[in-house]
């Protein structure tokens, strides 16, 4: 690799890491590449997420000075990182679901938006419902109020109406 592609991959990776939201760095030891095939497919089916292997030397100079720092201190060996511009659940799924068939790919350290996360944390954000379910759950509580508060007049509507119609049925017993 020369210097220009060198700088160019430093810069374009900065770039990534400016917009993502989840950055995973992982090892993939023993991964063969018919395997890192199906997962970066399996990945590509995701919306806005990819994984890249990384030269560590430049994925460091890629990371200084963004709000994944902290990722710094797992960039010893052969390491790929799994970045996330959007659903950053169907992201983390993706990776435990591979990591299950693929008990020699390692999560070795996390970051989601500046906030470091542990292998634990990776697999409990794996276990969330997605954002779109998220969404809907959310519009189906913003929408309750109002559904209730319909209910309540039409509730009174006809209780107004069951009072109007016993107390003509009373005045026709009287007549």
């Amino acid at each position: 690799m020369d210097r220009a592609s060198k700088e160019a991959f430093v810069a374009e990776f900065n770039e990534k890491l400016g917009r993502a939201q989840l950055a995973i760095v992982t090892d993939y030891r023993g991964i063969d590449v018919n395997s890192m095939v199906t997962f970066r497919k399996s990945l590509a089916a995701v919306e806005g997420a990819e994984y890249k292997v990384v030269k560590n030397r430049l994925a460091r100079r890629a990371i200084e000075g963004t709000d994944f720092e902290g990722l710094l201190e797992f960039l010893d060996g052969p390491n790929g990182v799994l970045l996330s511009y959007g659903d950053v659940v169907e992201a983390a799924k993706t990776l435990t679901e591979f990591m299950k068939d693929n008990e020699d790919m390692e999560v070795k350290g996390a970051a989601l938006d500046g906030a470091m996360l542990s292998e634990a944390q990776i697999k409990a954000l794996a276990e969330l419902p997605s954002k779109a379910v998220l969404q809907s759950m959310l519009l189906g509580v913003l929408q309750a109020p109002s559904r209730n508060f319909v209910s309540l007049l039409a509730n009174a509507n006809r209780q107004i109406i069951n009072v109007l119609a016993a107390y003509r049925d009373k005045l026709e017993e009287s007549s």
